[in-house]
């Protein structure tokens, strides 16, 4: 199983999971919550098969990744991302983040810098900030709307998951993905460690990453579903490619917040145009 080393201080390692496949200009796909790396099966081979080498990776606390007690933040996810992008020396890299994953774009270069990337691509993710307050008005979060989630997360996961991963797949109440993919949805969510997955809760509704953005200045593309109900693309993927000058903005019609499923064919079709240029 190959993982690469996350250092936080002298004494807090981390080990990551991550898989790489094909060869090329390498390609970093980010997972969103509460999922793991093989949440992108239905990008890897296209990708692949488009000339890329294509890298994707376990959130610390998710998937096969170690399942620390602390460090659910995206200060330690923009350096776990870091680190995997360091160990591999990977350059000339396009990172794709989905969901949470947009956040460990935003964060990593507001404290590592762009010098290793070639363009980023925000696909349902949260940037620019989704907790509402007074000088974030659009945000799609109260604080309340946090407590409860995290509450029904640690009170009774399964009936928490069971019913996030439909609401993830649907649109107006109909889910969009088959009853399969819903369930492998479900199977990545199980091996999350449940602090990380209460914590992460947290993390991605309450970081504000309105400052993070004003520092991308590679080729962006902001990719989202006008249907998403779970990160609002008025909340979000309309303001991110807002603040962040020169960004192409591509919205798929009647897509759900998990669009890498249930439009697949559009989402790969949309970013590999995007990687071509």
């Amino acid at each position: 199983m190959p993982t690469i080393t996350s250092k936080s201080g002298l004494l807090s390692k981390t080990e990551l999971h991550y898989d790489e496949t094909g060869q090329g200009r390498p390609v970093v796909l980010i997972h969103g919550w509460p999922l793991n790396g093989d949440s992108w099966a239905k990008q890897v081979p296209a990708f692949v098969e488009a000339g890329y080498r294509v890298i994707t990776y376990d959130r610390r606390g998710f998937g096969q990744s170690e399942k620390p007690g602390k460090g659910y933040d995206y200060d330690h996810f923009a350096d776990d991302l870091a680190a995997l992008l360091d160990e591999l020396d990977l350059t000339d890299v396009t990172l794709v983040g989905f969901s949470m994953g947009g956040g460990e774009i935003a964060r990593y270069i507001s404290r590592h810098g762009q010098e290793r990337l070639r363009s980023v691509v925000f696909a349902a993710a949260v940037p620019p900030y989704l907790l509402k307050t007074d000088d974030n008005v659009d945000g799609a979060l109260g604080d309340a709307d946090v407590d409860g989630m995290q509450k029904a997360a640690s009170d009774d996961r399964t009936g928490f998951l069971d019913g996030f991963t439909t609401s993830f797949f649907s649109v107006d109440g109909e889910i969009k993905v088959s009853e399969q993919d819903r369930q492998d949805a479900l199977a990545m969510a199980s091996q999350a460690e449940d602090k990380a997955l209460v914590d992460c809760i947290a993390a991605f509704a309450r970081t504000d990453f309105r400052e993070d953005l004003t520092k991308v200045t590679v080729p962006t593309l902001v990719i989202h579903g006008d249907g998403d109900g779970t990160v609002p693309f008025e909340a979000s993927g309309r303001r991110t490619a807002a603040a962040i000058a020169g960004s192409e903005l591509h919205v798929v019609a009647g897509a759900p917040h998990g669009f890498t499923a249930s439009h697949a064919e559009e989402f790969n079709s949309t970013v590999l145009t995007f990687l071509a240029r």
